[in-house]
């Protein structure tokens, strides 16, 4: 998770004096007495604003845990698209903070602002949750009401970003700084203990509950939408508690134009008239006062070194995309414990409650204590270097997972298999051509066949001729087929003699980690398959073959069937992982309907435990990074500029879900290069980022406001010193 919440202070905003006509300053809030925490210097009113954030984190990160697999599951986006759209969304929620921070500052001050954005995030969730049920309308409905609703949820959570945590330290007395240090603390752990319950609670919702007959989405979007709805009438149960001061202005606005008047100033006089200016903000010295150009001056140096970052975020946000749609291709069976592919998530905030205090606590000492500076930057840095080795590792893992995956044909290929349902063996040959030795011998009544058969084709679609020798007697018989798509040649008996009819296999691809089935059905009459669904399994009679369902993994002990005469159960047996299986519902003994099993397509092999690597190395980073870099990016600019350099924050993190968006919609790469790609950009822009960090030389508490008392010359000459002045990164 982003520690974006994170604030050691409250926000004082400057006043600018300009020759424009500025509104005044409203006058501070009064300092009414608020009750206590058990005799503490805690108010009351923190705990609805931390159970407020707990609730709306758990709504957010709930939702977009299964929203990857939404839209690839459910609205049939190819993996290309539903990574696009996620990553589009995740920008979007980082880019209306600026809306959300400027209607607050204003207009309506902190309180209103979330009230009435928690309202748009409720409203986003209901649609959102309405796009999910398969009876309402079709595909293009689903569609339009998930845009609707995820645009208005990003404007409902990026709104009360940067609202919420400012909020909950407005509600402290200045003597009592202390505390409000201690409760951003406990604001930033409601964070991750929100993320870190929704991420493993939500997939359950999805997984294990079945609505009309599939994974019940609509309710993995209903309960974080009820959360949020829950985030809202608790804050606002704290109404008559709260310190709620006034609108003082929007700082990013007049920092905007400082920058702008400089700017404009500069280039109006280049013909070399004026006197130079030391630094280029000193142009804007005749409209604004000197504190704001220092301020801004500091804000600069500071986002400049933020130029790289979003690289790391485009890297860190992929956990949600394609992290999860790999592990779809992994068995998720631990043992003592069957991860769902987008639980898999869970152990981001798990370990980041784990590795914070771990690094401030002891790893961060231990290199204290051997004598190495581990500066802030150095920590960033290191940081990068994690994520880029979490992507080697991921890009490893993918490649071993296509190892082990079966093949697909490639073209003027098909993969065909046999299956022999007739009551003796049967020798299959192909007629006139040069795969007529690949299915020579004879394929025993009911013989499970250990894999595909690989058949060339002269064209992209062909007429194979086939011979099937049968007591002997011969049965010729003629199928066509399509390149690089599986075939299973059923054959099956026929009075006397023996029939064939050729079945396409292309749908049996698994979907999230599930495992899938169809049935043939020997009985003369039709049988009802019942999933443990809403909808049940038809499979037609003499020979019918049912389309796939795809079930959760787990043992299928007793499937209830049903015809016209009777009611009978299936024992279908264990269902792993990403596997295939056909079943075949025949009467052949005297104890009824059995099921014969055969497995089309391997179980998943590869462990989905061997992602924790992946997982461990960028939550290390990201503490190393996250934490790190808000920490510094506080210390190195003046208290008015902190809105600023958080919302500048944020739009690294939304520029960094960008590149992923461009990425994976024009890159053409298979997933593991695509990974490689990713860790070799970040381990560039880390080398340019050291080299920026090389020349920088932090400010000390105190340079930016003890400049301010002296003459611009003065202080133009220590930024000239400041600036030319080498320290090693």
């Amino acid at each position: 998770m982003n520690p974006f919440q994170k604030n050691d202070s409250k926000e004082t905003l400057f006043l600018p004096v300009s020759t424009e006509e500025v509104p005044p300053r409203p006058p501070s809030f009064p300092e009414k007495p608020s009750p206590k925490i058990c005799g503490s210097n805690y108010p009351l009113s923190i705990v609805f604003i931390v159970v407020n954030e707990f609730c709306e984190r758990f709504s957010y990160y709930g939702m977009k845990a299964v929203l990857t697999l939404y839209f690839l599951y459910f609205l049939h986006w190819s993996e290309n698209t539903s990574t696009s759209v996620y990553h589009a969304f995740s920008s979007l929620c980082y880019f209306t903070p600026i809306l959300g921070a400027a209607i607050a500052d204003s207009w309506l001050g902190k309180f209103k602002t979330i009230i009435y954005l928690s309202l748009v995030y409720v409203l986003g969730h209901v649609i959102k949750s309405m796009g999910a049920l398969p009876i309402l309308g079709g595909q293009m409905l689903h569609t339009v009401l998930s845009m609707v609703g995820l645009s208005l949820i990003a404007l409902g959570t990026g709104g009360i970003k940067p609202c919420v945590a400012a909020f909950g330290g407005d509600q402290f007395e200045e003597k009592h700084a202390e505390e409000r240090t201690r409760y951003f603390s406990v604001f930033y752990l409601s964070i991750n203990a929100g993320s870190l319950i929704s991420t493993f609670v939500t997939p359950m919702l999805r997984g294990d509950v079945q609505c009309f007959g599939k994974d019940c989405y609509a309710l993995a979007f209903g309960v974080p939408g009820l959360l949020m709805l829950i985030a809202l009438v608790v804050f606002a149960m704290g109404s008559k508690l709260y310190r709620k001061p006034p609108p003082e202005g929007n700082i990013l606005n007049q920092v905007v134009k400082c920058i702008w008047f400089a700017i404009s100033s500069r280039f109006k006089n280049h013909s070399g008239d004026n006197p130079k200016r030391e630094h280029w903000l000193d142009w804007a010295a005749e409209k604004y006062p000197k504190q704001l150009i220092m301020d801004v001056k500091a804000l600069t140096r500071v986002l400049f070194l933020y130029i790289p970052l979003p690289m790391f975020w485009a890297l860190l946000d992929q956990q949600g995309s394609r992290w999860t749609l790999q592990a779809t291709r992994m068995n998720g069976n631990l043992g003592f414990f069957v991860l769902q592919p987008d639980q898999m998530q869970v152990l981001n905030p798990f370990l980041v409650l784990i590795f914070i205090p771990l690094f401030d606590l002891v790893i961060y000492r231990l290199v204290s204590k051997c004598g190495i500076n581990f500066t802030s930057l150095r920590k960033m840095a290191v940081g990068m270097i994690l994520a880029c080795l979490a992507f080697a590792v991921a890009a490893a893992v993918e490649i071993k997972i296509n190892e082990m995956a079966p093949h697909q044909p490639d073209s003027q290929e098909i993969f065909l298999q046999v299956l022999n349902l007739a009551d003796d063996e049967v020798k299959v040959t192909v007629l006139g051509d040069e795969n007529n030795t690949l299915l020579a011998e004879s394929i025993k009544s009911f013989q499970n066949m250990p894999h595909y058969s690989k058949l060339h084709l002269k064209t992209k679609s062909q007429n194979f001729h086939f011979q099937l020798k049968y007591h002997n007697v011969s049965v010729y018989t003629d199928h066509s087929v399509e390149e690089k798509i599986w075939y299973t040649l059923i054959i099956r008996e026929d009075g006397e003699s023996i029939s064939s009819m050729m079945v396409k296999d292309e749908e049996n691809k698994t979907t999230n980690g599930m495992t899938a089935m169809r049935f043939v059905n020997t009985l003369h009459e039709k049988v009802n398959v019942s999933l443990g669904t809403d909808a049940s399994l038809i499979v037609d009679e003499d020979y019918g073959v049912s389309a796939y369902r795809t079930v959760q993994r787990g043992e299928y002990p007793a499937v209830h069937c049903r015809t016209k005469k009777e009611d009978f159960s299936l024992n279908l047996g264990l269902l792993d992982f990403g596997a295939v299986y056909l079943f075949v519902i025949t009467n052949r003994t005297n104890q009824g309907p059995q099921a014969w099993k055969m497995e089309y397509m391997p179980a998943n092999k590869m462990s989905i435990a061997w992602q924790l690597p992946q997982y461990a190395l960028v939550t290390a980073g990201e503490v190393m990074f996250s934490v790190t870099g808000l920490e510094f990016s506080y210390s190195q600019a003046p208290s008015s500029m902190k809105s600023v350099l958080q919302a500048a924050w944020l739009l690294t993190v939304a520029v960094g879900n960008i590149i992923v968006l461009i990425v994976a919609q024009f890159s053409g790469l298979a997933q593991w290069a695509e990974f490689i790609l990713f860790s070799c950009l970040l381990l560039v822009v880390c080398l340019i980022f050291s080299i920026m960090g090389y020349y920088y030389v932090p400010l000390k508490p105190g340079d930016v406001q003890g400049s301010a008392d002296k003459q611009t010359p003065q202080i133009q000459g220590n930024m000239i010193n400041l600036e030319t002045k080498k320290t090693k990164f």
